[in-house]
């Protein structure tokens, strides 16, 4: 009662007990002890003057269940990033995308598109970033490139992505998922995602950014000499690919 007395948890009374009275057993209780002598049989609730002791104030007490998971926002049907086709690793091939969502100021966010072997890259406005949403808008990007350029797409496990299946049935751009905790597996999107933020902050409400202000700021991006193209921008890499995709469909 002293323990209760000083709004101290039954918890806190039982290792308080065992560190005052190390040798006498008889002064050792367990919290859950506790509890039971300060509730009658039948779950009746506490007196008034004990209910007022415990820190919670609650006059029942209910045993602790496990959450169980309820499946929301749960990715399904995820193929993970290993099973990308192998041709996607030495940046030879066109058309193995990079993504993820730039956040500005929550929950603002823009979605960003980047190809691994030119550093080309699509800014998609948003108008949220619910499953719908965001898959809605990729389709609609990813319809603006050639279908011989939509190979694979590399992104993390965040809930947007809850609607991948039917995004890769309309698209016909498969999605393969990261690891988790490990954004170095899409090191060409996040390598971007730092160039992005000289031109997105993330203090600023990006639901401001219209598509043709974003298409202003991939732009520059992609007209931006790159060292690892020979001092060519991604814009030029992506054109002289895309115009051989051209030249090669009968």
């Amino acid at each position: 009662m002293q323990g209760l007395g000083k709004e101290w948890s039954p918890e806190q009374i039982s290792h308080r007990l065992r560190l005052e009275h190390p040798d006498d057993v008889s002064m050792r209780v367990s919290h859950e002890t506790i509890y039971l002598s300060l509730f009658v049989p039948a779950r009746s609730p506490l007196s008034p003057r004990l209910t007022q002791r415990l820190r919670t104030g609650r006059a029942m007490r209910y045993p602790k269940v496990a959450r169980q998971p309820s499946g929301r926002g749960r990715l399904r049907g995820m193929v993970p990033l290993r099973e990308r086709p192998t041709e996607a690793e030495d940046r030879r091939t066109l058309g193995h995308w990079e993504g993820d969502l730039v956040m500005g100021r929550r929950p603002s966010a823009v979605a960003t598109l980047v190809e691994r072997s030119s550093r080309y890259l699509l800014l998609v406005a948003l108008p949220g970033i619910t499953a719908h949403a965001v898959q809605a808008a990729l389709r609609d990007a990813l319809h603006q490139v050639p279908s011989q350029l939509r190979r694979s797409l590399a992104w993390d496990r965040g809930r947007e992505m809850a609607a991948h299946a039917e995004q890769t049935a309309q698209t016909g751009c498969p999605v393969y998922f990261c690891d988790p905790k490990s954004p170095w597996q899409r090191g060409t999107n996040e390598n971007t995602h730092r160039l992005l933020r000289q031109y997105l902050a993330r203090s600023e409400d990006l639901r401001g950014r219209d598509q043709r202000a974003l298409d202003e700021v991939a732009a520059r991006l992609n007209n931006r000499p790159r060292r690892v193209l020979g001092w060519r921008t991604p814009a030029e890499v992506y054109a002289e690919a895309t115009a051989r995709q051209h030249a090669t469909v009968p």
